[in-house]
């Protein structure tokens, strides 16, 4: 099974320069944890994410609302993503070594044409529950699971 198969295609998102509250509006009337970043409307490219935890943390470290702390200030950079036609266990494995639960669907050029979440993937797995040769399993989302929960090496991570 194709990643286009299960992503969120028409996804909204933001430019550096927007505030969090911009962000915050998305995830509220979407529904959705995250918000990808793109470089600016005309070229779509994504240049970072920000999630919901990044607008809360934001907002309690800073002392700030969210309409006074820039987007481009708290978006996560080096955004793993995947492709439209790839498999999805392949974007499985990157949401593992990532240690997250979402991904943005790009093109050659970086251009953003989706989103795909665990979630999509587990609504598949269950759709297929009882079929032959299921594509996605639930044995398979666990893993992915376990994996993206796994502590990560802090130390490291600040070094």
């Amino acid at each position: 099974m194709k990643v286009e198969q299960l992503m969120t295609k028409g996804v909204s998102t933001c430019a550096p320069d927007d505030t969090l509250n911009q962000a915050a509006r998305i995830m509220w009337e979407r529904d959705c944890g995250i918000v990808p970043i793109v470089e600016n409307a005309a070229t779509g490219r994504v240049v970072g994410i920000v999630t919901d935890r990044d607008a809360c943390m934001a907002a309690y470290t800073r002392g700030q609302p969210l309409s006074q702390i820039r987007v481009g200030d708290v978006m996560s950079t080096g955004v793993a993503s995947c492709r439209a036609l790839e498999d999805v266990r392949e974007a499985e494995q990157t949401m593992r070594r990532a240690h997250v639960h979402r991904l943005p669907v790009v093109d050659e050029a970086n251009q953003l044409l989706g989103v795909i979440s665990l979630a999509d993937i587990a609504r598949e797995a269950t759709r297929e529950a009882g079929a032959r040769r299921p594509e996605v399993t639930a044995v398979e989302i666990g893993e992915t699971l376990a994996a993206i929960r796994e502590p990560r090496d802090v130390a490291a991570m600040c070094a």
